[in-house]
């Protein structure tokens, strides 16, 4: 493999293919797919950004598009959690079967609507899935079963701003039984906009996922 491979892939998703781009580094020690979230897309600054930070400690990324092009013109699709699910678990059965990705450990990185599919989509896959971690996102739609349920050590990042979020990210962590922090970056909103934010998200996220994405650091 080369210093660092990219790739675009495409994958068949119902009727049709989604799209993303793999970017793996030299000797990757795992491979965190990225979840987007309602109205979002791989193209998205503030994931690409995470995710360059990740690359920069050694673990590849997949940013995709969950929605097919037809599927993200329907408002109403892009908050279907099942749907989002849905199409996590097929991504991950891709990763688990191509040659350059199947021994790779697998993370969750998502972020709002798409954390409630990370964390549905890791409930189900139990220990397949290392890690998750959610900036600003919204666990608590994932709903109280799969949050009990959820196995793989799991970071909730919230805005110190984004007081509704924080309400909502507590109630999900409170439910959870699984390694789990919650932090709340000091003057953020939402979206992480204000200087030095983002820069957080993307610190803690590395760490987590530096921590965790080699299974056996945490499991017994």
């Amino acid at each position: 493999m080369t210093e660092q491979s990219k790739t675009l892939v495409r994958i068949r998703a119902g009727a049709g293919f989604i799209e993303g781009m793999l970017e793996l580094p030299a000797n990757a020690q795992g491979l965190v797919l990225f979840a987007h979230g309602s109205g979002s897309s791989r193209h998205s600054p503030r994931n690409n950004y995470v995710a360059s930070v990740l690359r920069e400690h050694g673990v590849g990324t997949l940013l995709i598009d969950l929605l097919t092009p037809e599927e993200d013109a329907n408002y109403e699709t892009r908050f279907d959690i099942a749907l989002l699910t849905d199409r996590l678990l097929e991504v991950t059965r891709w990763i688990q079967t191509e040659p350059q990705t199947k021994t790779l450990p697998v993370g969750y990185f998502g972020a709002s609507t798409g954390a409630a599919a990370a964390i549905q989509a890791a409930a189900r896959l139990g220990r397949q899935i290392s890690a998750v971690v959610s900036r600003g996102g919204r666990p608590d739609l994932a709903g109280e079963q799969d949050l009990r349920k959820l196995e793989c050590p799991t970071l909730l990042l919230v805005g110190g701003w984004d007081d509704v979020v924080i309400d909502l990210n507590q109630q999900a962590y409170d439910l959870m039984q699984c390694r789990k922090q919650l932090i709340v970056v000091p003057g953020a909103t939402h979206l992480f906009e204000e200087p030095g934010t983002l820069e957080q998200v993307a610190h803690h996220a590395a760490l987590w996922f530096g921590k965790y994405l080699n299974k056996a650091k945490w499991t017994d």
